[in-house]
């Protein structure tokens, strides 16, 4: 946890990273060089030596066991230990004695205090203080070194400059990565949002074809009372009540749909529909694809046996190459004609395609009249829509409650393929989009993590330059031979610098061509400072360019991997050695500083770019895919509670009407025999006609939706005319509720014959129905709110019976706003 908020993931991992960097290199560094020093200290000394060293090293062996396996250490201990650390190196100086002790012991501790800056990252204090103390043990080892006891100012200020510069290239990468964790946090927000709505519109649109395979279809059924045998009504009515109870959960796992395919119900009967099965099976598939599938075969075995006209069908389901499932039901019936059936009906494009659509598989029916109906279900699991064959249709009309009979495929067939309908179109699935959007977060992760560190490298080799290198390239100009190469070489590096942070400042990545020749130009600067250079005064106090190189190096190729950094340095060693060579063999003193100077710089440089190397190919994927945890947590909660809260919502709304209706008939208290029973049926089944037209694309939602409440009535042998006048208008969903709820209540109760109205004007919509041979308890009827909600205040309703006749009317004044008013 940081101070001002939560720790995103990928600031969590650059600081861990970071930190087992730090503990890495450091410790690398102190067995090396304590080692070489034994190796170079003579034989009296290499007892306290010892004694100095060996503490050491086995503080940097605890901390590097503490990566490994987390010790219960406090933090004031491992601080201690980092301290001693330094201070045993630094007190060894004056013990090893000679040029490369010394340099062996401003290495280590050099390093060491850049190391800390990383390890404590997230305690700054603690890096600070840790600072100090290398600072103290070089200057005890330089006092106590000399034989003057002087203090050598240069490398405690190089030694501060390399301190501020690891701190201010860390706080460089975790601002980089603070500002990916808060993109990366907005996007999950929208995405989380978008995946709540979908699954919330998914719920919905399962609720509603479960409404309409159960209820609905009782309801209107014993609103019809085309039954003798009413046995199986109370059954019946007990599972639809458990059916609309039930709580919609997450489809997960896996289903032997065949095993599902031997549970569907064929009826009781004179209803009763024999299916003839073939199945090869098992068919092992995601309960989700699966679960809709049955649902759709059941389904469709009801409306053979209401609409079809034949009692028996058939039923075949196999396995496709590439992981395909293929459910297909034909019968022999009367068959139908897809144009012709109304838009607002639903077995079709809510029970079987709408189905098919959520879990993004296929439905198809091909059928024309007198030949017969063939649906089949397909379902390809490959992360998109599958591809249907020519054959295989789907009605873009929709039926409620007839499946179109199979035939020999000649006949009339339209097609609905995929989320959008119309032509077959590759879309992602789920986890298409899933990997998509892991690939995108790690793209953008990785991004920002390259530019801060190309950033932190641009800023070393400026500072570095500007400050070391100028100082030293000033004060060694009588020492180059000759001296202006070395200036111009000076010159070339700061057009190299101001050539790469151009791109870099803007946002944009390095172009190959500036790259190329930019790094063509640092190598030669490498050779001229090499063999201008007299050789003993290689990687010295003179040699401006040794430590500076690598550097602009770094930042032109941090977007590569690791191995073209390493050929750099090695070309550039490989260049330097070969001068000092050229002039002749070197002293092994002159080999062994040579070597040390080499391992801090290029070393550090190298252990830089190792690092970067690392953020960008491990910790920017960690950080992707834990983020993709925790947000797959997150949206799962979220649709869980909206789910609940929906479910809730609409069991409420069933509550006042449909659920008394429900329990009366399944514990026998109400009889289908009893007219006002199936009155009270009929118009709650107009009122989920009415819901079930909600969701229709139309251009006249209001009309749609009292056409839908027409048919109901039409269906229970009413005659009904339908008269619009005025232009129309938009209308909200709330209000279109109420206003046609008391017709609706209406036309369930009319025997006879009913006329329904509807009148536009520029300030109100009225609808009105009259009903003629109403029932007498139509009014009271007619006062129950409608499903949803409790009735608007803005709509008003008027209520008005003479003799068998009844008259009601809803009126809303419409406001004068952009969104109401009329075109």
């Amino acid at each position: 946890m940081r101070r001002g908020g939560h720790e995103g993931n990928s600031e969590r991992l650059v600081n861990r990273t970071v930190e087992r960097y730090g503990v890495w290199l450091r410790s690398t560094v102190v067995l090396l060089c304590g080692a070489l020093g034994l190796v170079w200290a003579d034989a009296a000394d290499v007892p306290l030596a010892s004694a100095l060293l060996a503490p050491a090293v086995l503080a940097c062996g605890v901390r590097l066991w503490a990566l490994r396996r987390p010790l219960p250490l406090p933090l004031a201990l491992l601080w201690t230990l980092d301290a001693a650390v330094v201070l045993l190196m630094g007190l060894s100086q004056p013990v090893l004695d000679g040029e490369g002790g010394n340099a062996m012991v401003e290495v280590a501790v050099g390093i060491s205090v850049i190391a800390f800056q990383f390890e404590w990252a997230t305690l700054p204090v603690a890096g600070a203080a840790l600072a100090g103390a290398g600072v103290v043990a070089c200057v005890l080892g330089d006092v106590s070194s000399s034989s003057e006891h002087d203090l050598d100012v240069v490398p405690l200020v190089r030694m501060l400059i390399q301190v501020g510069l690891s701190r201010a290239g860390y706080l460089i990468v975790r601002a980089r990565a603070r500002a990916a964790d808060r993109s990366a946090a907005v996007r999950a927000a929208l995405r989380r949002e978008a995946d709540v709505a979908a699954a919330r519109r998914a719920t919905e649109r399962e609720y509603l074809a479960t409404l309409h395979d159960t209820a609905s279809a009782t309801l209107l059924m014993v609103s019809q009372g085309d039954s003798r045998d009413w046995s199986w009504l109370p059954p019946r009515a007990r599972q639809d009540l458990e059916a609309l109870s039930a709580m919609p959960g997450f489809e997960t796992g896996s289903v032997d749909l065949a095993a599902l395919l031997g549970c569907v119900p064929e009826g009781e009967g004179q209803a009763r529909v024999r299916l003839t099965a073939h199945i090869e099976g098992p068919l092992t598939m995601p309960s989700g694809p699966g679960l809709a599938i049955f649902n759709g075969v059941r389904e469709a075995v009801t409306n053979v046996s209401r609409h079809a006209g034949v009692r028996e069908a058939e039923l075949r389901a196999w396995r496709e190459e590439g992981n395909g499932v293929v459910v297909e039901l034909s019968d022999a019936g009367r068959g139908f004609d897809p144009d012709s059936v109304p838009v607002r009906r639903r077995g079709i494009s809510g029970s079987i395609i709408g189905r098919m659509r959520a879990v993004e598989g296929t439905a198809s029916i091909t059928s024309r009249p007198g030949a017969g109906t063939r649906v089949r279900w397909r379902w390809h699991d490959r992360g998109g829509v599958p591809q249907a064959h020519d054959q295989d249709r789907v009605p873009q009309a929709h039926d409620h409650g007839r499946v179109p009979p199979a035939g020999d495929g000649a006949g009339q067939a339209t097609e609905v393929r995929g989320p959008a309908g119309g032509q077959a179109t590759e879309v992602p699935g789920p986890a298409a989009r899933t990997r998509a959007e892991h690939t995108a977060a790690v793209r953008f992760i990785r991004g920002q993590l390259l530019i801060g560190a190309q950033l932190v490298a641009l800023l070393i080799c400026l500072v570095w330059q500007f400050t070391i290198s100028l100082r030293r390239l000033v004060a060694h100009q009588d020492v180059y031979d000759p001296a202006w190469p070395q200036t111009a070489a000076f010159v070339c590096l700061v057009a190299v610098a101001a050539a790469g942070g151009a791109s870099l400042l803007r946002g944009r990545r390095i172009p190959p061509g500036v790259r190329g020749w930019c790094l063509g130009s640092v190598l030669a600067v490498s050779a001229v400072s090499a063999y201008t250079l007299p050789p003993h005064h290689a990687t010295g106090p003179a040699d401006w360019a040794f430590g500076v190189v690598g550097w602009h190096a770094l930042f032109l190729l941090a977007d590569l991997r690791v191995r073209w950094y390493a050929a750099f340095l090695g070309a550039h060693i490989g260049i330097n050695a070969a001068a000092v060579v050229g002039h002749g063999a070197p002293a092994a003193a002159e080999v062994a500083v040579l070597g040390i100077a080499t391992v801090g710089s290029c070393g550090l440089q190298f252990a830089i770019g190792a690092l970067m190397t690392h953020l960008l190919r491990d910790t920017a994927p960690a950080a992707g895919s834990a983020a993709a945890r925790e947000e797959e947590l997150r949206t799962r909660e979220r649709i869980h509670e909206h789910l609940q809260s929906d479910h809730k919502e609409r069991y409420r709304a069933l509550t006042a009407t449909t659920v008394p209706l429900l329990v009366g008939l399944g514990h026998g208290v109400l009889s289908p025999h009893d007219e006002e029973v199936r009155l009270r049926c009929g118009v709650e089944g107009a009122r989920m006609r009415r819901l079930f037209a909600e969701g229709d694309a139309v251009a006249d939602p209001l009309l749609n939706e009292l056409r839908a409440c027409v048919e109901v009535a039409e269906h229970q042998g009413v005659t009904v005319s339908l008269a619009v006048r005025g232009l129309p208008g938009e209308v909200p969903v709330e209000i279109r509720r109420e206003l046609i709820d008391p017709v609706a209540v209406t036309l369930g109760r009319t025997r006879s014959a009913a006329r329904v109205t509807v009148v536009w004007t520029p300030s109100s919509v009225r609808v009105s129905a009259v009903g003629v041979d109403c029932a007498d308890d139509c009014t009271e009827a007619a006062a129950v709110p409608s499903q949803r909600r409790a009735a608007d205040p803005q709509v008003s309703v008027v209520r008005t019976r003479r003799g068998e006749s009844m008259w009601a009317e809803a009126s809303w004044s419409r406001p004068a706003s952009p969104e109401v008013a009329l075109p």
